[in-house]
C-alpha cells in the first residue's frame, strides 16, 4: 500500500486508513529492525539478496568518490557500490541507529561512522540519514541524506 504525499487524506480518510495499517505497520518494523541489526553487525552487504528486490534503486546525496553516478539501479548494482566503498575505506566504528518508521512503507536509519580512506590514510567521520521504502515485504529504494561540512 502506497500512499501519494500530494493525496488529500481528511478527516475520517486518515483514522480508516491508520486502522488498516496494522498489518502493514508491523511488517514495516520488523523489516527495519532487521535490517538496522545487519548493518550494526557489519553485515550489509550480505543482506543485499535478502533484503532489497530484484530492482531497487540506491539514491546518494552526491556523486560518491569511487562512483561516477548518484544512482545504482537493480540489487546486483547495489551490491557492487557497496564493495567499492568497502574496498576503498576501512570501518572503525559504525553506529546504526532506527529504525524510525513511516508508515505505511518507509523507514529512516541514522549512521555515524568514523573510516580511515584506504588510499590515503586519511581518517574521517560520516554522519548521514538513510531513508528507505519498502514494497512487497522488500526494500525498493534507498536514499542517503549526508550532514555537509
Amino acid at each position: 500500500m502506497l500512499i501519494d504525499p500530494c493525496q488529500d487524506l481528511s478527516g475520517q480518510e486518515v483514522v480508516q486508513s491508520m486502522v488498516n495499517m496494522g498489518g502493514f505497520m508491523e511488517e514495516l518494523i520488523e523489516i527495519g529492525r532487521s535490517f538496522v541489526q545487519a548493518m550494526r553487525e557489519r553485515r550489509g552487504l550480505g543482506s543485499v539478496d535478502e533484503m532489497y528486490a530484484e530492482n531497487a534503486q540506491s539514491i546518494e546525496a552526491v556523486v560518491p568518490p569511487v562512483r561516477q553516478f548518484r544512482v545504482s539501479k537493480g540489487r546486483e548494482a547495489i551490491k557492487g557500490k557497496r564493495e567499492d566503498w568497502l574496498a576503498s575505506h576501512e570501518i572503525q566504528e559504525l553506529e546504526v541507529d532506527g529504525p524510525y518508521v513511516h508508515p505505511p512503507n518507509r523507514f529512516g536509519v541514522r549512521f555515524r561512522a568514523e573510516v580511515i580512506q584506504k588510499a590515503t590514510g586519511e581518517r574521517m567521520t560520516l554522519r548521514e540519514i538513510a531513508v528507505y521504502s519498502v514494497a512487497e515485504g522488500k526494500i525498493v529504494l534507498e536514499e542517503f541524506f549526508m550532514l555537509p561540512n
